[in-house]
This record gives C-alpha cells, structure tokens and sequence, in this order.
C-alpha cells in the first residue's frame, strides 16, 4: 500500500516538474513568420498594398517578377537575384534586409501547365521548386556591393524572418473553384467532362468572358465571391505544387473594384489621374473639368473593360489625345468633358479666350484719327 502511495506521488512530482519546465520555456517560444498569397484580378491593387504597408513600417521592401526568374544554371534571373534586390534597397545593411519584406509579384505565371511533357520545366514547376528553402528560411549567398557573383565576394543572409508576400492574378480559378463546389458558373459553366488545371481554367474563364448578355458587375461579383472560398487545394489543381502551396499558409483574396471605388481612385489620391491631368493641361494655362457624370461613365467603361484601375489611364489617354494636341499655342482656356463626350456622341467642350486683335485694332484706329487732329491743331 505504501509504494502504490509513493508510486502516485513520483507521477505527481513528475508531472509537476514537467509543467514547470513548459512553463520556464514558454517565454522562449520563437515565433514564425506566415507568408501570404494575394489573389485578385488585375488593377485591384495588390502590389500597392504591399508597397504602402512597407513605407508605414519602415522596412526594406523589394518587388520581384517571377516571369523573368529561371533555375540556377540557365538563361534568366536566379533565384538568390530576390534577396539581392532585398539587400540593395536596404543600403546594403544584412541586419535590415533580414527584416524585411519581399514581393513576388505574377507568381501565377511559374505554374506548370498540365498537358506539356518536357524534361525540365525550368521557369515554372523548377522556379517554385527553387523557392522553397527560400520561403521556408535558408542562408544563402548573395554578391556584395560592387562584386560580381563570379568573384566569390558574397555576403551570408539568413531568410528566417524574411516575409514573402505572392500575389497574382490567378485567371480561371473561379472556374475550378465551382467544378469544385459543384456549381453552375452564372450559367455558363464548364461541362462537367472538360479537363483539369490552367489551361482548362484559362478557357473557362475566356468562355465566360465572351457572353455577351452577361452583366459585368453580376460576373464580378460572382467571381469575388467563388475566390473567397478559396482552398489549398485549388492551387494545386491550377498549377502549383503541393510543397509552395504548403508553405504559404495565408491566402487572401481581394475584391473586385466596383464604380464608386473608381471614381474615388480617379479624383481623391494624392497622384490620382484627373489631378495629374489637370496640372498636365495648366503648363498650357488651361483649366480641365470632368462633370460627375462623367466620372461614372469613365468608371463604367474600365468595369466593362475589366481591367481595373489601370484602365482609367488608357480612357482618360483616348478621351483627352484630342484636347491635347489642340490646347497648346492656342486661345484655349478650358476643356469640359460630360458623359456624351465619354459616350463618344459628342467632342469635348473648348472655352476660348475672347480675340485681342478686334481690341488691338481699334487702338490703332484711335492712334490714326488722332494724327490729323494733332496736326491741324500744330498748323493753326
């Protein structure tokens, strides 16, 4: 009886050493870094969301297009070039890179294309494949300042607490996210038959895209709403590998830009388009003005255009091509653009300056009336 009594109180003592142990290393607890994954369409301001919350934070920020990187060995960047950049903006200071944030931008473009039998997928499938230890933390050697990489002048950086931030387009996972779900694609789904992965994806969403009585802001929202139920799964399936896929745990999807967001996008910003305008057309001493129907119609047409806030540019640029090449060296004071202009059932509005050569003309009428009279007056 007395060692069943002392057994259960070595077990206590035991247990009790072991919490106290957890405890004593509780405050040791390292924390990990989640890198994210950006999906959205085009122009909806993934990239600047990433650029602005590195100048908030104050940290190195480095923006890397994954359509120009290739395996280490081939014609293309290498991989290590992303922490290069990293390293470059941060002054050369390794202890400031190693905090700092790198941007993956079009990382949709390195999926592999199912279907595409080649030896070596060497700037899709042999990218993500070269990214891995990166993402997950790896010390690698990247070329001091002023040193080419053949020299073996390198410097170690630890990519730890490096966060990795992936964004992308990702066109046609919507459409396998309703394969998925078992959905009807506002009625113009993919046939249940048709194959998998992007290229299947890619020529869903061109079909769902040709419909010509599809509304645009119905089609958007539908397509917002099937990224928000995005899964790991639906990745893989579009064409990247379970490996990067894993050590991307945050996936956010980002909404489609709806009117009102444009025409705010197009007058509020400290650098928005109609400002930019504005101060371009009064180095000629000419006042632009764009009604509030105006701004709707423009906001209208980059939503059918589908192509975000950088289609405000393109129709601003085709609305005003006239305008500017008729305001300068001209009389022109002011150029009003309303809807019918955006519409194209009318030519923009010019104000022009009231003539100085009738005002100029009866000052020298004056001058020579007065010259005979001056000279009786000198006679007399």
């Amino acid at each position: 009886m007395n060692d069943m009594v002392n057994l259960h109180g070595q077990q206590a003592a035991q247990e009790k050493r072991g919490s106290d142990l957890l405890d004593s290393h509780h405050a040791n607890i390292k924390l990990e870094k989640s890198n994210i994954v950006l999906l959205g369409p085009t122009g909806s301001g993934k990239t600047l969301l990433a650029q602005t919350l590195a100048r908030c934070l104050d940290v190195p920020f480095a923006i890397c297009d994954c359509t120009t990187l290739t395996q280490a060995g081939y014609v293309g960047e290498d991989i290590e070039s992303v922490v290069a950049k990293l390293l470059q903006d941060a002054n050369y200071s390794v202890e400031k890179a190693q905090q700092g944030i790198v941007f993956l931008d079009e990382v949709d473009k390195i999926g592999s294309v199912p279907g595409i039998h080649q030896l070596r997928d060497v700037g899709g499938e042999g990218v993500q494949q070269g990214l891995l230890k990166l993402l997950e933390g790896t010390i690698i050697n990247v070329p001091e300042k002023n040193s080419r990489k053949l020299r073996g002048d390198t410097v170690q950086v630890d990519t730890t607490n490096i966060l990795f931030v992936a964004s992308g387009a990702f066109n046609g996972l919507d459409s396998i996210i309703s394969r998925r779900k078992c959905e009807k694609y506002l009625g113009f789904g993919t046939p249940s038959n048709m194959g998998q992965g992007r290229r299947a994806a890619a020529a869903a969403d061109l079909a769902n895209r040709s419909g010509a009585e599809m509304d645009a802001v119905l089609e958007m929202e539908e397509k917002d709403r099937l990224l928000s139920h995005v899964e790991a799964r639906d990745l893989i399936e579009f064409g990247m590998i379970p490996e990067f896929v894993g050590r991307m745990p945050v996936v956010v999807s980002l909404h489609s830009l709806d009117e009102e967001t444009l025409v705010r996008i197009l007058t509020e910003p400290r650098n928005a388009v109609i400002p930019q305008y504005q101060a371009l057309f009064s180095m000629d001493k000419c006042e632009l003005n764009v009604t509030p129907d105006a701004l709707r119609a423009i906001a209208q047409l980059a939503l059918e255009r589908k192509t975000g806030a950088r289609g405000l540019r393109s129709i601003m640029e085709t609305l005003l091509l006239e305008p500017m090449f008729e305001v300068p060296h001209s009389n022109i004071m002011a150029v009003e653009l309303n809807k019918d202009v955006v519409l194209g059932k009318s030519v923009p509005v010019y104000v022009k300056a009231p003539p100085k050569e009738s005002v100029e003309e009866e000052y020298d009428s004056g001058i020579e009336e007065s010259w005979p009279r001056q000279a009786d007056v000198a006679n007399n």
